[in-house]
């Protein structure tokens, strides 16, 4: 018996067609569901943030610290970091809001870590109250770098030329595709050199360290947590759990009384990790049922290569560049 190609192509097509709808009905289901926080309006809680990775900008810790922090049920703040660092002014604006809190509203303010807090994440954490950190964490990385690609050689062998028409002479300053002159390299490092001075200051005012002491091992080092609370760079050695209920008790509560408020975090859709990459908001919205390849593709090279973090001064722990 013959068969009919339209027979056959009618069953392809609701092979496929059924699977691309299983596909769409699946994704309605988040990967990272919301979580459901079911706290009862008016019972004290610890409102707990965290700080992880590369910090690139400050809105992932930022809005909600500026959403929930005037709440009255609010009576503390615990952040969570394992964080290298990152882009200078994001770690100046966590730094500033964390203070907020401490000041302004006159609630205590803990971070905490067991992994990582270094240079840009640990300019943010000098804001609190009271760092607490494990004796083998790594904390410190007081310093700023600044990184340059010159890819001049590999556009000659390519035979590609590039070029710039400025309106100055330091427009195109740090373009891969030409070396740096000598004044271009001292205006970087003036550059640098004020936000140094920025971070040593934070550091020395919100530790009530003398400047020079800071100055002394702000040369990019990283120390470990036990050298770190001998320095009086941190305040205790504890777990998590120590930290809470730390905050716990600077707010007046006994630990057992007091409820611990994470913020519901937005569902992402398995599909969104191809259809696009982060908004405007620093948030991943819903899947609209848009592939966009090639920004998945941009989006991974660029964090691949970290072209995001070239020419711009960084408080960065070293070898996180690479």
């Amino acid at each position: 018996m013959k068969k009919n190609p339209w027979f056959m192509l009618g069953v392809l097509f609701l092979v496929f067609g059924g699977i691309w709808v299983a596909l769409i009905v699946f994704s309605s289901f988040s990967l990272f569901s919301e979580k459901p926080n079911f706290h009862l309006m008016g019972r004290p809680a610890i409102l707990k943030l965290e700080l992880n990775g590369i910090i690139l900008d400050g809105k992932k810790l930022v809005k909600p610290l500026i959403k929930y922090r005037d709440e009255k049920f609010i009576k503390a703040v615990v952040v969570e970091v394992n964080s290298p660092g990152g882009v200078v002014g994001p770690s100046q604006e966590i730094f500033e809001e964390l203070r907020r809190v401490r000041e302004n509203l006159e609630k205590p303010v803990v971070v905490v870590s067991n992994g990582l807090m270094a240079s840009g994440a640990y300019y943010a954490a000098v804001a609190a109250d009271k760092i607490m950190v494990q004796p083998g964490t790594l904390v410190g990385s007081i310093g700023v770098v600044m990184q340059f690609t010159n890819l001049e050689k590999l556009y000659d062998w390519a035979k590609v030329s590039r070029y710039s028409i400025t309106t100055g002479k330091f427009k195109d300053s740090g373009a891969e595709y030409r070396a740096m002159r000598p004044d271009e390299r001292d205006l970087f490092q003036k550059l640098i050199n004020d936000v140094y001075v920025q971070f040593v200051d934070a550091v020395a005012t919100s530790r009530n360290l003398k400047p020079e002491m800071v100055r002394q091992y702000a040369d990019g080092r990283v120390l470990t947590g036990q050298q770190a609370k001998d320095l009086g760079f941190v305040d205790e050695i504890g777990t998590v759990q120590d930290a809470y209920d730390l905050a716990a008790q600077m707010a007046g509560y006994d630990p057992k009384e007091i409820d611990v408020f994470e913020p519901p975090k937005k569902g992402i859709h398995w599909l969104d990790l191809l259809a696009r990459s982060e908004d405007d908001e620093g948030e991943t919205s819903s899947w609209d049922g848009r592939i966009n390849l090639k920004g998945v593709v941009d989006h991974a090279l660029d964090r691949m290569l970290k072209l995001h973090l070239l020419n711009q001064p960084l408080y960065l722990m070293p070898g996180e560049f690479k």
